[in-house]
């Protein structure tokens, strides 16, 4: 048998598939790895931000997928986004079309902000701050 690396891949269950892939392609540079589409127009896909990979669907309420946009905004999940850049990868995802929550700022040892995307998933886009950043 081959042996597996473990990995944490998160699923976003969505409202408009199609439109939250293309929107996660241009605020955050995803790459698709996987894609299966559905006659229906509803997909499957597995993206990566650099080595990051995350799968994106429509909702299935009849599976208890359910996406924030049905649950009123409400999501149980954060996504954090460690990146080299956080100021340009926050200002990107806010013209791609993402909401700002908070600011990107520096506290607990992280310069970091936080966005809510038009899919109602909430991404905290920062990196730890170290000795060399002053």
């Amino acid at each position: 048998m081959k042996a597996v690396t473990t990995t944490i891949e998160p699923w976003l269950s969505v409202i408009n598939s199609g439109k939250a892939v293309a929107f996660y392609k241009l605020a955050f540079e995803a790459a698709e790895l996987f894609k299966m589409e559905a006659p229906d127009g509803s997909l499957v896909a597995q993206l990566a931000i650099g080595g990051a990979s995350f799968w994106v669907s429509d909702e299935s309420q009849e599976h208890g997928n359910f996406s924030p946009q049905t649950l009123g905004g409400k999501g149980t999940v954060r996504i954090i986004l460690t990146v080299t850049d956080p100021d340009l990868a926050f200002g990107k995802a806010l013209a791609a079309g993402a909401t700002q929550v908070s600011a990107v700022t520096e506290e607990y040892g992280w310069r970091v902000g936080r966005v809510v995307d038009p899919f109602g998933h909430h991404w905290e886009i920062g990196r730890p701050v170290d000795s060399t950043d002053n």
